[in-house]
């Protein structure tokens, strides 16, 4: 599996495979074990969804840290990646998390899919 190097790419897969909802559904589910308020309605647009979940991690990592570093646990961001990034601007840093968090998400899905 490749895993897709934007934003747009990762929708555009999820669309064709028709996994957009099954994506929608595990950010639920995780963001729920990992015991943080946000439910995204599985009807969400694309552009909503990221821009939600950015915001989202932005205030995690401002406000509630350890609750940020729980979720990247629970959703089994890997830990080298969210090191590479350059955390000197906060606001970026986020938006990169967040990609992360999707394409780990994604990957679930992916793999649940071809292989269930």
């Amino acid at each position: 599996m490749k895993l897709p190097d934007t934003f747009e790419n990762l929708i555009e897969q999820a669309n064709q495979l028709e996994l957009y909802k099954n994506l929608i559904l595990q950010l639920n589910k995780d963001f729920l074990l990992a015991n943080i308020d946000l439910d995204f309605h599985e009807d969400i647009l694309p552009s909503s969804l990221k821009l939600m979940l950015h915001e989202t991690v932005y205030k995690l990592i401002q406000e509630k840290f350890t609750d940020y570093l729980s979720l990247l646990y629970i959703i089994d961001v890997p830990e080298k990646q969210v090191k590479a990034l350059n955390g000197d601007d906060i606001l970026k840093l986020s938006e990169e998390v967040s990609f992360l968090i999707l394409k780990r998400e994604w990957q679930k899905v992916w793999f649940r899919n071809n292989y269930a």
